[in-house]
């Protein structure tokens, strides 16, 4: 394994913010091998603003859980009523307007996969461009409601306005990951193909001072014991096609060593989409917006 990339002169770097998203109950047998049986802990569903610090361009790393959830697919619903029972006191519109910015004014929204606590409501976004993972395609063939029982909406990403990012010639290896693009081209913001979890998910490592990195891992790993090597991915759970939380475990397990093996480096702070630890103790504090994340 590599290091993460020196800082070049006049290096760019990119400011982090928190942004209040929602919350959901997690159902902890679901996600991790030694959960006590019934357990349950409430989780935000964090969404982050990125500001670059030459250009300002306001990048969006996931947008949460929607309002207005009725007007998401009746799969989603269905399943929200049976485990999650999802709260959203102030979404990532909300947040952000009440930090001085409007969802007009963001450039980049990327979503670190399709599912219906990462993807928020879209359309107020109306001049961003909306970056997903390639495989993130397959999930939208046909989509709902041409496929009443999908969980994903066919108008989720906007026509014309959205990237399917490829992991291919132009990837860069970053630390542990073997593949990864440099987003602004200089070194502050890197996509980085976070694959297992559901088709097409990407997590975000961010440069936040000359030497200092943050990763955003999505549902890269539910809760932090899975990063810590506390708890292992559940198995055999029904319900889902693959057994587990994650459509393909082994890429899923593969995916969390790299981000432990980067959380050991130097200078480097993860935050997982349902930290419910990291928000239980910057709950309130300037890590949100309009404050910002403090580098490690």
């Amino acid at each position: 394994m590599t290091g993460l990339p020196l800082p070049t002169e006049n290096q760019a770097f990119c400011t982090v913010s928190a942004l209040e998203a929602g919350h959901l109950d997690l159902p902890l047998p679901i996600f991790i091998d030694n959960a006590a049986p019934g357990s349950v802990i409430v989780a935000p569903s964090l969404s982050f603003l990125l500001s670059h610090s030459k250009s300002d361009k306001k990048f969006v790393f996931d947008l949460g859980i929607r309002k207005d959830l009725e007007n998401s697919p009746p799969s989603v619903q269905t399943w929200n009523t049976a485990f999650f029972h999802a709260t959203v006191s102030q979404d990532v519109s909300e947040s952000l307007t009440a930090g001085g910015l409007s969802p007009a004014d963001i450039d980049t929204v990327c979503i670190s996969h399709c599912h219906w606590d990462h993807v928020g409501d879209t359309k107020p976004f109306i001049n961003a461009e909306f970056v997903v993972g390639a495989a993130s395609a397959t999930l939208f063939q046909p989509g709902y409601p041409e496929d009443p029982d999908s969980g994903f909406a066919s108008d989720l990403l906007p026509a014309g306005r959205t990237r399917f990012v490829e992991f291919d010639e132009k990837s860069v290896p970053l630390g542990p990951f073997p593949h990864a693009l440099d987003f602004y081209g200089d070194g502050s913001l890197y996509i980085v193909n976070a694959a297992g979890h559901l088709p097409g998910h990407v997590l975000v490592i961010a440069r936040t001072a000359l030497d200092a990195w943050i990763l955003l891992g999505g549902d890269s790993a539910h809760h932090w014991n899975l990063i810590t090597g506390e708890s292992q991915i559940a198995d055999g759970r029904p319900g889902f096609a693959s057994g587990c939380a994650h459509l393909d475990k082994k890429s899923a397990e593969s995916n969390i060593q790299r981000i432990r093996e980067f959380w050991k480096l130097p200078r480097t702070r993860v935050i997982i989409a349902h930290d419910e630890p990291w928000y239980k103790e910057h709950k309130g504090t300037s890590a949100f917006w309009p404050g910002h994340i403090e580098s490690k």
